[in-house]
Order: structure tokens, then sequence, then C-alpha cells
């Protein structure tokens, strides 16, 4: 039993408990509902290129390819954008070894892959990104595979101009060895390493503002308040000098 003092709060009192006083029960279901709407906001913004009715789209179009064997690879999304991957197969390989050149197999995947990637192209920028195996390579023409990847990925966005893509739409970046998707440990390894991923942003590159207008020459009053228009600096007299007039003949010549 608690102490009690005349004149003197009890030490139950919530107003100077050490543990306070109890919280009320609706307490704990509105705490249960804050953290499950946060958690509902926090996926949206993971999903919010998954959001995009062309994303979702071109996300259904693509994965119905694969399914039908047209090509190899998979589709992903995430809040950053979708990662379309294609790798090579046994019978189709993208570029021949050690170059940069896109083989017959390749264009064909190009050709089936451009008018979905087409209709991103108008309100999305497209990264392709080259990635090869770790195989090392030192040629006269390329002295890793970095310089392989980035010709290589260069290369498809070429392909990809020539197929009216906007080009400031698209950018080609490679990555060399360094981001497999599987240990290089075998052949069949190695070639899902080789791969062509194009990554559709979800945010665009920032625009760069424009400069303003230069300001128009102000006009010149005269004396009268009229104005006159502006004298350039290279005709005007220097200050404190005077045109000397011509000498006149006396008449005696």
């Amino acid at each position: 039993m608690p102490l009690k003092v005349r004149n003197m709060i009890p030490e139950d009192d919530p107003r100077v408990a050490q543990i306070g006083h109890p919280a009320p029960p609706w307490l704990v279901n509105y705490a249960d509902l804050m953290t499950e709407l946060v958690c509902f906001f926090v996926i949206l913004y993971a999903l919010s290129a998954a959001l995009s009715k062309d994303m979702q789209k071109a996300n259904q179009d693509v994965q119905e390819m694969i399914k039908e064997g047209q090509m190899q690879g998979q589709v992903t999304m995430d809040k950053e954008g979708m990662r379309i991957t294609l790798e090579e197969q046994s019978e189709v390989a993208f570029f021949e070894s050690g170059q940069a050149e896109l083989t017959d197999q390749m264009r064909e995947q190009m050709d089936k892959l451009a008018p979905i990637l087409r209709k991103l192209s108008d309100k999305f920028d497209i990264v392709v990104e080259g990635h090869t195996d770790n195989v090392p390579i030192y040629t006269r023409q390329f002295a890793s595979n970095w310089e392989l990847s980035t010709a290589r990925s260069t290369n498809v966005v070429k392909l990809l101009l020539e197929k009216d893509f906007n080009p400031k739409r698209m950018a080609a970046v490679g990555y060399g060895e360094y981001h497999p998707i599987v240990p290089n440990d075998s052949d069949v390894n190695r070639k899902k390493n080789r791969r062509v991923v194009f990554f559709i942003k979800n945010n665009p590159y920032p625009e760069a503002k424009t400069a303003p207008a230069a300001p128009k020459a102000a006009a010149v009053e005269d004396v009268a308040g009229g104005k006159e228009e502006a004298v350039p600096a290279e005709v005007q007299p220097e200050a404190g000098s005077a045109e000397v007039p011509a000498e006149e003949g006396d008449g005696n010549e």
C-alpha cells in the first residue's frame, strides 16, 4: 500500500510517477494502424515505377516474348525503374569473341525489342549497359573488358538511333566484368554474364536551365527629352577631344 502523507502528492500519481500512467486501450490499435500506413507508403514508393502504365505494358510484352522463347533473359522492376536483361544462348551470340560489332542474331533480338523500347523512350531515359565475362582481353582495339563493354553498349545505342530513337533519351555504359550475375566458373555461366541490360529510368535526367536573354541596349535621351538610338562605343568621340576644321585657302594662290 503506498504511503500517504498530508499535503504531499501520492507516489503513484501520474504527475510524479517514474513509469507514468498506462496508455489507453485504443492507443495500441492506433499505433498498429500508423505502422501499417507507413509500410504501405514505403511499398508504394518502392513500386512507383511499376505504377506506370507504360512500364507495366512493356513488362507484360517482354515477359510474353520470353515465355514464347523469342528471347532469353529477364525483366525486373523496382523504385528506380525497369531493367530488361538479354542473355546469350548457346545458339545465339550477341557479339563475336573480343569484338563489339553486333551479330545478326543480336540485330534480330533488337528488331523485336525496339518497338517496345521506342514507346518508353518518349517519357523515360534508357541506359544501355554492357557486361562481359572475366576472360581478360588486351588487343590493339580494346585494352580491357571496360573498353570492350563500353563499345558494345555504344553500338547498341547507335542501332537504336537508326530506328528513330530520341538521342536525348539514350546513354551507353560499360561495366566490364565487375557485375556478374553468376560465378564465372563455367562456359554456361560466362555466357549469362555476357549480357546487355536496358535500364529504363523512372526519373529522367535533369534538364539544364537556359540562360536569360541579354538586355537590349538602352536608348540615349537627347536634350529635348526625346529618344535616340544607342550609338556604338567605337564611333563615339572621346571625352575632351574636338575635331579641328580644315584650314581654308586665303584666295591668293
